[in-house]
């Protein structure tokens, strides 16, 4: 049903009945952020699907190139850095009927760590397909290491048992909505290898955003390396509502999030998609987000008698408490035939996030740009 898909394009491929589709997509993203962050990411992407067999198969394969001198690096008197990350995946579906199955296996790779994965679902449409039920798991396994020392040497491992539940409502023939329930079990270390906690004597006071600098300055002589949890167990429901008017679509998510080391999490997501032709599409997007830390967060690490080092610590200020907005544009163009709109889609998304840090060293705030470019040919 084309109310499955935003704008136009969704109602083009509604309307595709052909025995088998063939689609292909060429993407190339590019990040940037007032850190000093820089990621550039091509990637292909293809399916092969037979609608009335019921059965799809579909590969991916993306580069990350990443470029970095943020302010952790440059405190911890490391250089400018780049590096390559590459990831692939496949799946399958078959679903003749009302039932259906899904697999899925993926890798990742890059010079200090490595992250292999493969997943299963089982869906099922009831009540004149009103209704449909998921049931999901995965597996990753991940192995976190040092560049140029072998994972023999020195490495830690993570795993990540994935167990989803969800149920999509066909509310009218223009509305959709579902509910999503994920559980996550992380076993193993998650601690950065590169990351130093910087400690501070007793009654020394840091402030917000204190520069590289001051935190010299005023810290002790002892930084350890970060320290984790070896066990982590997170919840996240997941909420959308998607409605097609005559000629827009509007979709809103709405995620809560909770996990065992005491980060409390809202994101709150709006797409407003608009049909300015039959050919082009475009609208805005808009999603804020607010997280609470972790109970073992604090922005400065105290140094205990006798050298004492706390048990766990950590200077990922994505485990502290913040507050993200970003907004963005969609534009989405169709340069196939008037019978087959979906021949060639190219489309551009820019998105602005700006994150404020409530309490963290070296940085209280971030501004970063997200754009992407692809094209998309259906055969």
């Amino acid at each position: 049903m084309a109310l499955l898909l935003p704008g136009f394009l969704g109602t083009a491929r509604a309307q595709n009945d052909s025995s088998v589709d063939v689609r292909a997509s060429s993407d190339a993203a590019g990040y940037a952020d007032s850190d000093h962050v820089y990621v550039l990411t091509p990637s292909l992407a293809a399916t092969v699907a037979s609608p009335t067999a019921g059965w799809t198969f579909g590969g991916q394969y993306l580069v990350d190139v990443v470029s970095a001198a943020s302010v952790d690096i440059v405190s911890t008197a490391s250089r400018h850095w780049t590096e390559v990350r590459q990831a692939g995946g496949l799946d399958a579906a078959y679903q003749p009927g009302a039932l259906g199955v899904r697999a899925s296996g993926s890798i990742s790779s890059e010079p200090d760590y490595l992250s292999l994965g493969f997943g299963a679902a089982v869906t099922q449409d009831v009540l004149q397909k009103d209704v449909t039920w998921l049931l999901g798991f995965n597996h990753s396994h991940d192995i976190a290491g040092r560049t140029d020392t072998p994972f023999s040497v020195f490495s830690h491992p993570l795993n990540r048992e994935s167990f989803k539940g969800g149920l999509t409502f066909v509310i009218d023939p223009a509305t959709i909505a579902s509910f999503v329930a994920d559980a996550v079990f992380e076993s193993g270390d998650p601690s950065k290898p590169y990351r130093y906690i910087p400690l501070f004597a007793p009654g020394t006071f840091v402030s917000r955003g204190a520069t590289i600098d001051v935190v010299n300055s005023l810290r002790t002589s002892a930084r350890p390396l970060e320290q984790l949890p070896l066990s982590r167990d997170r919840l996240a429901l997941s909420l959308l509502m998607a409605h097609r008017y005559a000629i827009s679509t509007l979709r809103l998510d709405e995620r809560l999030y909770a996990d065992s080391w005491g980060l409390d999490a809202t994101t709150t997501d709006a797409r407003f998609l608009i049909d300015v032709s039959r050919r082009i599409e475009l609208g805005p997007h808009v999603r804020v987000h607010a997280q609470t830390p972790v109970v073992f967060w604090q922005r400065s690490y105290v140094l205990g008698p006798g050298f004492q080092v706390p048990l766990l610590r950590t200077g990922d200020r994505e485990l502290g408490p913040l507050i993200g907005l970003t907004a963005g544009w969609r534009l989405g163009i169709s340069l196939g035939p008037a019978d087959h709109l979906l021949g060639w889609v190219l489309g551009w998304d820019l998105n602005v996030t700006t994150t404020r840090y409530l309490d963290d060293l070296y940085l209280t705030h971030r501004t970063s740009v997200l754009g992407g470019v692809s094209l998309e040919r259906e055969l």
